[in-house]
């Protein structure tokens, strides 16, 4: 059962980031690109997809998508940052941006 529950929510969070995805490219497909870190083959790919597609593709055990922190030190930089008001969102920003797909 708590498998059950597990995969569920796996396959929830899958559609929700492919429903996002797609609301992203299709609003600024330049911007939406260069957040999730695909390039546009992917970019078409995931514009074209139908909802019964997204559903298809969302109905795995698996995630969809990768976590883009695969260095402790980049996600302790970005967990411990001090900086004030809108600078700590411009310093994640630049953080994040700086390893690419």
């Amino acid at each position: 059962m708590k498998t059950e529950s597990i995969i569920d929510e796996i396959q929830d969070i899958n559609l929700t980031y492919l429903l996002l995805a797609q609301r992203l490219l299709k609003e600024d497909h330049t911007t939406a690109m260069f957040r999730l870190k695909i390039d546009q083959p992917m970019a078409k790919v995931l514009a074209s997809l139908t909802a019964k597609q997204l559903t298809k593709l969302a109905r795995t055990n698996q995630f969809l998508f990768r976590l883009h922190l695969d260095d402790a030190d980049q996600l302790c930089k970005l967990t411990g940052n001090t900086r004030v008001g809108g600078l700590g969102q411009i310093h994640t920003a630049l953080l994040m941006s700086s390893r690419t797909a």
